[in-house]
C-alpha cells in the first residue's frame, strides 16, 4: 500500500520503491478530501495526566477512543466487542509482544513456551519472541510441522501477511488447556476482504495503520476475553511504556468516529473508496503479471456481510513465487 510519487526533477525510470517496509500512505487522498473533519485540537493545558479512566483495567485507554472502537467494529460487524477488555498499545506489534508475554507467564512452567505460526508468516513474529531473549517463551517456527508437548502458543494472521489467504489455526489441540491462540486481524476490514463473520476469540489484535493507513499514529488495540490476561498485558505495556499516547489515541478517536459515520454513505465510505482502490491496484498487478512468468493467486469469493453481497478478496500483500513480496 505504497504510494510512488514521481516530481518533475526524477524521471520515472529513475524514481525508487523501498521494497524493505511497507508505508500505507496511499489512502492520503481520501483523508485530504475530508478536510477538517478529523481536526483535533490539542490545547498546552490538555492531556497532561498518565491517567485517562482510572476505573478502567487498561486504565491509559482513552474513553472516548474505546468508545469509537466498539462503534467501528460494530458497524462493520467484523470482531464482538461485548465482554470483552480492549487494551491500547503502540500499534499492534507492542500488543503481540505483551499478549505472548501474558500467556507465556500465566502458563506458569518451568519450560519455554513455544511459540508457533505456519508458513508463510509475517517475518517480524521471529524478531518479536527472539529479540529480549526471554526465558519465558521460545520460537520454534512453522506451525504445520509443530508436534511438540507442552505449552504453546499459535499466531495466526487473518488474512494474512504476506499471502492475503484466510486463516484458522493449524495446531488443532482443542481439548488442550495449554494451547493458546493469538489472532492478528490486522487486515480483516471490508476494503481488503469480504466480511463473511463476526470474529469472537479470547485474543483477537486491530491496529490503526492498516485500516486507515494512518501508520505515524502507532496505535493499535486488543479485544481480550479473560481478565487476568487483559490485566499482565497491560502490565507489560506498563513496564515498556507507561503506557499510550493520548494525542495519537485522541486522533484516532476522532477518525475512527469519521469511519463509522460515513460507512453508509453513498459519497464518502472510506471501505468503499479502499476497495476500488485495492481493486484497480490488483487490476493492475494482473495485467502485469499476463507478460511475465509468474502466476498470481486467485482469491475465494465470499458473502461479505457488511457490503451485502458476494466479493472478491484484494489483499494488501501477496507473494510471487518464493521469495518476491510485494506490497499493494
Amino acid at each position: 500500500m505504497v504510494k510512488v510519487e514521481n516530481t518533475k526533477n526524477i524521471a520515472m525510470s529513475d524514481s525508487i520503491v523501498n521494497l524493505d517496509h511497507g508505508d500505507p500512505t496511499a489512502y492520503e487522498e481520501y483523508w485530504r478530501k475530508m478536510g477538517d473533519r478529523c481536526t483535533v485540537t490539542i490545547r498546552g493545558c490538555d492531556l497532561m495526566s498518565y491517567f485517562s479512566d482510572v476505573n478502567n483495567l487498561c486504565w491509559f485507554l482513552e474513553p472516548e477512543l474505546a468508545e469509537a472502537i466498539k462503534e467501528l467494529h460494530g458497524a462493520v460487524g467484523n470482531a464482538a466487542t461485548e465482554d470483552r477488555y480492549i487494551v491500547v498499545g503502540t500499534g499492534s506489534t507492542q500488543l503481540c509482544q505483551a499478549a505472548v508475554h501474558a500467556l507465556s507467564l500465566l502458563a506458569g512452567g518451568t519450560e519455554p513456551v513455544s511459540i508457533v505460526a505456519a508458513a508463510p508468516y509475517y517475518s517480524t513474529y521471529v524478531e518479536e519472541t527472539t529479540y529480549v531473549r526471554s526465558g519465558m517463551y521460545k520460537w520454534e517456527g512453522d506451525a504445520w510441522g509443530f508436534d511438540k508437548k507442552g505449552p504453546f502458543i499459535e499466531l495466526v494472521t487473518s488474512p494474512n501477511n504476506p499471502d492475503g489467504t484466510i486463516r484458522e489455526t493449524v495446531v488443532n489441540r482443542p481439548d488442550d488447556d495449554e494451547a493458546k491462540v493469538i489472532h492478528d486481524f490486522a487486515y480483516y476490514w471490508p476494503h481488503y476482504t469480504p466480511i463473511t463473520r463476526c470474529q469472537d476469540h479470547d485474543i483477537m489484535l486491530f491496529t490503526f495503520s492498516k485500516i486507515t493507513g494512518h501508520a505515524g499514529s502507532r496505535i493499535g488495540w486488543a479485544l481480550v476475553k479473560d481478565k487476568e490476561v487483559a490485566k499482565k498485558m497491560v502490565e507489560y505495556i506498563i513496564v515498556n511504556s507507561i503506557g499510550v499516547s493520548k494525542e495519537s489515541q485522541v486522533r484516532t478517536a476522532k477518525i475512527l468516529k469519521v469511519l463509522k459515520e460515513t460507512c453508509t454513505s453513498e459519497t464518502e465510505n472510506f471501505f468503499e473508496y479502499g476497495r476500488e482502490m485495492m481493486k484497480n491496484r490488483w487490476e493492475k498487478l494482473r495485467e502485469v503479471a499476463k507478460e511475465s512468468d509468474f502466476t498470481l493467486p486467485k482469491y475465494p469469493e465470499g458473502y461479505c456481510n457488511f457490503f451485502g453481497k458476494t466479493l472478491e478478496s484484494y489483499p494488501g500483500n501477496l507473494i510471487l513465487g518464493d521469495t518476491c513480496f510485494i506490497l499493494l
